[in-house]
């Protein structure tokens, strides 16, 4: 169990625990501050961050888990609006492994994301053998290609067509794509040296934005470290397709949310576009 405590004698009732607490355990009553409901927390830490006495003790953060910092050391606006805009898939990769050091930093930045309820139960799986990253390919072209028949049945096909046709417009493009692999050419991975799946508990109610909240903080590390990097969409559309087969051939826990495939470039974009015009509505 959690435990809590606040020194009395040196709490100056700023009040900034009983503001930023998401959990509201934190009260001020004539001057003082108390706790309340105090198994209500969700151990985010906030109260021990904002805390200008230190005074504010918490069984899962000790002294040796506290680090000061300085926003002065963030990346100015402007550099982070850089980054921003400059961030982009890159699918033209090398066979240059990534080093293990810019790997174990795009891990960890997807795990610092912020997570529903502070959950924390996002699980991390990242592949570097190269025949485990081939059967992710494999997957999910014999998964499209058996919807590819569907699509393509004499019965179907007319119905298909008229009604959906962007879907049935997908039948030459997997064609495509199951000649090119057949070939030894991967157009699901684009030769990534690396593939991070990003996955949370079945059923979990917030799974997928916590696993996308995780993947941008590990696009933004890969894109500050040079690492080429983009969303494997393709790949979680077979997923669902087959709902927990993909999981269970690689032994990934739980129901895969999001998917990053990663690999040093073999060229860098010399500038960035503009977007479409920004709309937004304000209210």
């Amino acid at each position: 169990m959690m435990q809590i405590a606040i020194d009395k004698d040196k709490c100056i009732a700023c009040g900034r625990c009983v503001d930023i607490c998401p959990a509201n355990i934190f009260s001020k009553e004539d001057g003082k501050i108390t706790l309340q409901y105090e198994d209500s927390c969700i151990g985010c830490g906030h109260c021990v961050s904002v805390c200008p006495q230190d005074i504010i003790s918490h069984s899962l953060f000790p002294i040796e888990k506290q680090h000061k910092f300085s926003y002065g050391d963030y990346p100015s606006p402007e550099a982070m609006m850089t980054l921003i805009k400059a961030r982009r898939s890159n699918r033209a990769m090398s066979k240059t492994p990534i080093p293990e050091d810019m790997l174990k930093m795009i891990v960890e930045a997807a795990y610092l994301s912020p997570t529903a309820t502070n959950s924390q139960n996002l699980e991390f799986t990242l592949i570097t053998d190269a025949e485990k990253i081939r059967q992710v390919t494999s997957f999910t072209i014999t998964t499209f290609y058996n919807l590819r028949k569907k699509l393509a049945n004499a019965v179907l096909a007319p119905i298909t067509k008229r009604l959906m046709p962007k879907v049935y417009a997908m039948v030459p493009m997997l064609d495509r794509l199951k000649a090119e692999f057949e070939n030894g050419n991967d157009k699901v991975m684009r030769d990534a040296t690396a593939m991070l799946i990003i996955s949370a508990p079945k059923g979990d109610r917030f799974g997928t934005e916590n696993a996308n909240l995780s993947y941008q903080n590990a696009s933004l590390m890969a894109e500050s470290l040079g690492v080429a990097h983009f969303y494997t969409g393709f790949v979680l559309s077979a997923t669902r397709l087959k709902k927990g087969k993909l999981e269970k051939e690689l032994g990934v826990k739980g129901t895969m949310c999001a998917g990053m495939a990663l690999g040093m470039p073999k060229f860098k974009y010399l500038k960035y576009t503009d977007r479409k015009e920004i709309n937004y509505t304000k209210l």
